[in-house]
């Protein structure tokens, strides 16, 4: 099972590469469905439209839900990044239902309006590469994932030993896949000029 989580951040990562080569913060994700394969991309953004909100996981879920396609860019060895069975012809309310059974896959841990975006669509599970001490909306400062996250210390120790009961649009979030390769991209990136 590790292996398949290992591939899917793979191709976050070559998301986030693309991301690096024009200039983006290097934060890139996919969305894979348990029976179409991966569904949906995204890169960060942010400085190509002047939009703070243009983060790789919004732009994933913007694509996934409109009729635009994905951006599929080559992975490292140079082959494109598989897309799964295509959703043409769905409409938006079967796309909502392709995205609340969906994993994400994403080199850095969502922020928390990211954390909070992917709360409100209802998505099944997160795996991120590194952590976001600053902004991380899974576990990093808050934790939107379970309970919009406000509970107590008491659900804490609970959710510690396993005993939390989960909450209508709680997630699953398991970090530090790949975490290594995903710093590493982000050190790149504050290292070059970022002209915005």
């Amino acid at each position: 099972m590790a292996s398949i989580h290992l591939t899917h951040m793979r191709s976050a990562l070559s998301m986030a590469q693309h991301a690096l080569n024009t200039n983006e913060t290097p934060v890139g994700c996919i969305l894979v469905h348990p029976v179409h394969g991966i569904v949906s991309t995204g890169q960060n953004a942010t400085n190509e439209t002047y939009n703070g909100t243009m983060h790789a996981e919004f732009i994933a879920i913007n694509s996934l839900l409109s009729s635009s396609p994905c951006t599929l860019p080559k992975t490292q060895d140079g082959t494109e990044i598989p897309l799964g069975t295509s959703l043409q012809g769905l409409d938006l309310p079967e796309r909502l239902k392709v995205l609340k059974q969906c994993s994400l896959y994403v080199t850095v841990e969502p922020c928390i309006m990211c954390a909070s975006l992917l709360r409100q669509f209802g998505i099944a599970d997160v795996y991120f590469g590194a952590g976001n001490e600053k902004f991380g909306g899974t576990g990093g400062v808050l934790d939107i994932q379970s309970s919009n996250g406000l509970f107590t210390e008491s659900d804490r120790e609970k959710k510690r030993m396993g005993k939390r009961e989960v909450v209508v649009g709680d997630y699953g979030v398991s970090g530090g896949w790949l975490r290594e390769e995903a710093i590493l991209m982000l050190r790149r990136f504050y290292v070059q000029e970022n002209g915005r």
